[in-house]
């Protein structure tokens, strides 16, 4: 079946270790579009940490916060958010005092530490939770380095939220609503695309059901060993245009 949309991740996937796009890769991916390919980024960023990339990336939709925000330009057409972030939050630093938390909040974070030893640069906002505001959170973001640290958050969490660990640097707690597989789908009913005619690219966790639900599921060669189990095929790593490759050799020529 031909691919009519393209689906990547960009840290670890699409973007090179110096979160460069290279011109080789852009090229690809305009003509990609020139042949009436869907090209869709899925990320678990935030909206404001892609807008310097979108001059190269030149994508007709996109997923961010790992689904919780799809957007089509400027349109929103789907989210899902976590209402009342703080009944979740002040009893996890009841429980764990000197835990790092942060939350994303209409495009802003708010966290009671500096973040900036984990996403270098980043604005944010210091909060101790009480002066949120009155929105739901894209996601909470509790520090944790390993998935047996993780489990530790799992018995404050409610049924309709799920955690996943994320560059074994942060877990992420989301709406269950929110997965970057659930973006895609929105897109493609838009689009009028079935899931078997898309190609989506990944390395970590959160893109190991994308991998497995689309027609073609391809990790990066530097993907974790639980992505490239999910996959269909592997490709080159992210700092050899692993995906623009793959693109070229299966769709262009």
């Amino acid at each position: 079946m031909d691919i009519r949309m393209i689906v990547t991740d960009l840290d670890g996937t699409f973007l090179r270790t110096d979160k460069s796009v290279s011109a080789y890769s852009q090229q690809i991916i305009q003509q990609c579009r020139e042949k009436g390919i869907v090209f869709v980024i899925a990320t678990a960023r935030p909206v404001r940490a892609v807008k310097s990339f979108l001059p190269f990336l030149s994508c007709d939709a996109a997923i961010y916060h790992n689904g919780a925000v799809v957007r089509l330009g400027e349109k929103m057409l789907d989210g899902y958010g976590i209402p009342n972030p703080e009944k979740y939050i002040f009893p996890l630093l009841e429980a764990f005092p000197d835990l790092h938390v942060s939350a994303e909040i209409q495009d802003c974070l708010y966290a009671n530490f500096n973040p900036g030893n984990i996403w270098k640069d980043i604005p944010y906002t210091f909060t101790d939770f009480t002066d949120l505001p009155e929105a739901p959170a894209d996601k909470i973001l509790l520090e944790a380095t390993s998935l047996e640290e993780m489990e530790k958050f799992k018995p404050f969490l409610t049924p309709d939220l799920y955690i996943q660990l994320s560059e074994n640097a942060v877990a992420m707690v989301m709406n269950k609503q929110a997965c970057k597989m659930n973006g895609v789908k929105t897109l493609a009913a838009h689009y009028h695309i079935s899931t078997e005619e898309i190609a989506a690219f990944g390395d970590d966790y959160n893109d190991i059901r994308l991998l497995r639900e689309c027609g073609r599921g391809i990790a990066v060669e530097n993907a974790i060993s639980e992505v490239k189990e999910a996959a269909d095929e592997i490709c080159a790593d992210n700092d050899r245009d692993g995906v623009a490759g793959w693109l070229e050799r299966n769709i262009l020529l």
